[in-house]
């Protein structure tokens, strides 16, 4: 039996998650979203048990998409990398402020923020430095 793990990942150059999001529908449009890393993860068995990529905004995390697979992509120069296949529906979470790291990182499922209420879920994200300011006085 396996344990779900997920991995989270700084989501550079995006505002907040609906950027992300309408990025990833005028690249994708139906099909599933796409993230190409250059490690290959060694847990590859705990992430597709339910493992999802949960996304870094400007020091807080607040969306996660499910992980669907890992394919295989060689580059250009030759060399393998990791195609994450990720979910199309962006599922925003409860903000945590998280420090920057390069890469990505993994994230025990007993550490993953919950998802928002279904009620909060089409809610407007809040600029990611006040939810950090938020999530650091435990109001969010």
């Amino acid at each position: 039996m396996t344990a779900t793990v997920h991995l989270m990942k700084l989501c550079v150059g995006s505002e907040g998650p609906e950027e992300l999001l309408r990025w990833q529908q005028s690249r994708y449009g139906d099909d599933p979203a796409v993230h190409v890393t250059r490690m290959w993860p060694t847990r590859e068995k705990e992430l597709l048990d339910g493992g999802s990529l949960y996304w870094v905004f400007k020091g807080v995390m607040l969306a996660r998409q499910r992980l669907l697979r890992m394919d295989e992509r060689i580059g250009e120069d030759g060399i393998r990398r990791c195609a994450l296949i990720l979910d199309r529906d962006l599922v925003r979470v409860n903000a945590v402020p998280r420090r920057p790291f390069q890469g990505w990182r993994y994230l025990k499922a007993a550490d993953a923020p919950a998802d928002l209420p279904a009620g909060r879920r089409s809610e407007e994200a809040l600029p990611p430095a006040v939810a950090a300011a938020l999530a650091e006085m435990g109001l969010v």
